[in-house]
């Protein structure tokens, strides 16, 4: 009997060791997979956001096709009321090189806090220089206000940045389709 307990024992001691080995190699594994994986895109996505969808498309319009960064500084500006976005229908002329323009300023700082976690995205996936190539608004469900005679504005907006195309990318990427031609 003393020895079966032993042996018993042992088996338990053995158990314990092999699921030691078992979670270190579960923790190598996790270590190796948060290694920064490597994307050509970063995606942000805001849902029902509080500001009027003519107002978010008509920032949508301003940031699309610029650095992250850049972006982020212009509608700092907005917010200061030192630069006017662009609108298109019914709002009055503003001073400088665009016709009627606005400024935003509590949708300008919903968009900075989704440009700042679309550069994070992008510093997390590897993107390399991004630029905004796509920003997206679209009409959210609208919830009723106090009294039930009131509709909220709301707004989805989606932004996708891209790596940047250089010139050197541009060179590589023409090589390629003609050796594709060539090799059809």
């Amino acid at each position: 009997m003393a020895e079966e307990k032993k042996h018993k024992h042992e088996e338990v001691e053995e158990k314990k060791e092999k699921i030691v080995e078992t979670s270190e190699n579960k923790k190598d594994k996790k270590q190796k997979e948060i290694q920064k994986p490597k994307k050509t895109e970063a995606v942000v996505n805001g849902l029902s956001l509080h500001m009027s969808t003519k107002t978010a498309a008509g920032i949508s319009r301003f940031i699309k096709g610029k650095k992250i960064q850049r972006a982020i500084e212009e509608l700092e500006e907005v917010t200061r009321i030192k630069r006017a976005i662009p609108m298109k229908a019914g709002y009055a002329h503003r001073k400088g090189e665009m016709m009627s323009g606005k400024y935003p300023q509590k949708a300008a700082g919903n968009f900075i806090i989704l440009l700042k976690s679309l550069q994070a995205n992008a510093n997390f996936l590897g993107v390399e220089n991004p630029i905004i190539s796509e920003s997206v608004s679209n009409i959210a469900p609208r919830p009723f206000g106090k009294f039930g005679s009131v509709r909220r504005k709301r707004t989805h907006v989606k932004l996708i940045a891209r790596s940047a195309v250089t010139k050197e990318n541009m060179k590589v990427s023409k090589k390629n389709k003609k050796q594709k031609g060539q090799t059809k």
